[in-house]
């Protein structure tokens, strides 16, 4: 359920602060450009620029405040149009509300008489109209880190390993992984190893097979042998915390069994996982 996302609140709406950052004074702008036909470069313009630019910013924070006490009080859940709607009309009432007071409050400061008509006809409707693309963004945002949040709860599915193709002569084969007993490189070679003692050549380099064979059942020793788990019987320690693998005599072949003292913690959590 979306009510019980884990997601924090500071997290549920990056990055937000970044984007109305920008944002708010490219809307600024555009309602100038909106609203007069007649722009005139001069420092005047600069000055009601920057006060309509800074309660844009002013009126944005009392938004996202309203946006994070509704997440605490009232989330979305999975019937979330209650809360939309409730967001909806709190934050465009709330955001509209300190526009137009405060531009009452700089007209009469600067000019000594309200603010004209055409602020209410056509800004306060422009205005209103901004606050809900920024309700859109906040929503937009919301479900996107949910969405991003349950498909990283999902469990990965790994793809299902077909095998070892391999060339023999003019044949080609394809050697199950389960018939397989290690890798290991041999001069500048990769080598195949079967349970019967049998050795192919691979194409592929060491470091390609450690990415491409199932976790669960190979593990790469060292640089020269990724090993099947099913010829390993145990470990023994070594030197300076390093551990040595041991496996099944039956398996008549030499391999580099040595495991570093860095990798043996991992290798001791993969061949015994319930410990």
């Amino acid at each position: 359920m979306i009510r019980n996302s884990g997601l924090s609140l500071s997290k549920k709406y990056r990055p937000d602060l970044l984007i109305f950052l920008v944002l708010i004074p490219l809307i600024s702008a555009f309602n100038y450009y909106l609203t007069y036909s007649n722009i005139q470069w001069n420092g005047f313009l600069v000055l009601t620029f920057a006060i309509d630019t800074t309660q844009g910013y002013l009126a944005w924070l009392i938004v996202r405040w309203i946006i994070l006490r509704l997440d605490q009080s009232l989330p979305f859940g999975p019937k979330p149009a209650k809360r939309i709607l409730l967001q909806l009309l709190l934050t465009t009432f709330s955001g509209l509300s300190f526009i137009i007071l405060t531009t009452e409050l700089v007209s009469w400061i600067a000019k000594g008489r309200p603010a004209v008509l055409e602020f209410y006809t056509m800004d306060v409707f422009i205005i209103g109209v901004w606050f809900l693309v920024i309700n859109g963004i906040y929503i937009g945002l919301y479900y996107y880190h949910t969405l991003q949040e349950i498909q990283s709860q999902q469990p990965k599915i790994q793809p299902v390993f077909s095998g070892f193709a391999v060339k023999m002569g003019n044949q080609n084969l394809l050697i199950p992984g389960a018939d397989a007993a290690a890798l290991r490189i041999e001069d500048e070679y990769v080598l195949l190893i079967s349970l019967a003692g049998k050795k192919y050549f691979l194409d592929e380099s060491l470091d390609y097979w450690e990415k491409e064979l199932p976790e669960a059942d190979f593990f790469r020793l060292n640089r020269q042998t990724i090993v099947h788990r099913q010829i390993l019987l145990g470990f023994k320690k070594s030197d300076h915390g390093k551990l040595e693998a041991q496996v099944d005599s039956k398996i008549n072949v030499e391999l580099k069994l040595g495991i570093s003292r860095a990798k043996a913690p991992s290798f001791r959590a993969w061949f015994m996982p319930s410990r």
